[in-house]
């Protein structure tokens, strides 16, 4: 049975050495018209040195978790080129590297060989699973929570897999499509 979702203070609370995530799709809960990713399209950028306008609740919680000595990890594995919601993405990914996370990117053609779970997840201390589900147009569909062995795993198994291909933040060159005329 399914193990009901904690808030993120407390799941990212209870991490003992390490919290691993692995995002798989193009765009999450993509909205055009409000909020950051319209902001994003209509030309806003965050400024490095301006941390105070971008620094927020999530990112305060990741550096809590890094300070308290928790590696934190995050992978995703982008088609190319990549979507536009994934542009948004990587432009805004300094801050996580700001907050204390070792983000890496994987080309998806360079994934076809690993075993992936059918869901993105965060996997606290190689044992507890925290499912992201998402409806077909990257809308949140709620978390789940689960402490199987076998699927913490294969989990365990997957990130690493990509995680040894996938490329540092810093290093890797997004490739998308020219807009057309």
């Amino acid at each position: 049975m399914p193990l009901t979702a904690p808030s993120w203070p407390d799941l990212l609370g209870a991490a003992e050495h390490s919290v691993v995530h692995l995002e798989m799709r193009d765009a999450y809960a993509v909205d055009y018209e409000t909020g950051p990713f319209a902001d994003w399209r209509a030309g806003h950028r965050h400024d490095p040195a301006d941390r105070a306008a971008w620094w927020r609740p999530w990112l305060d919680l990741i550096a809590t978790t890094v300070a308290r000595g928790v590696t934190v990890r995050r992978a995703r594995i982008v088609s190319e080129p990549v979507s536009e919601y994934t542009r948004f993405l990587y432009d805004g990914t300094f801050t996580n590297v700001a907050a204390g996370e070792d983000v890496r990117w994987l080309p998806r053609r360079l994934a076809s060989d690993i075993a992936l779970p059918g869901n993105d997840f965060w996997l606290i201390d190689g044992r507890l699973i925290r499912w992201n589900h998402f409806s077909g147009e990257g809308v949140s569909a709620g978390g789940e929570m689960s402490e199987d062995p076998a699927a913490a795993k294969l989990c365990a198994g997957a990130f690493e897999a990509v995680w040894a291909q996938a490329i540092p933040h810093a290093s890797f060159e997004i490739r998308w499509a020219k807009p057309r005329s």
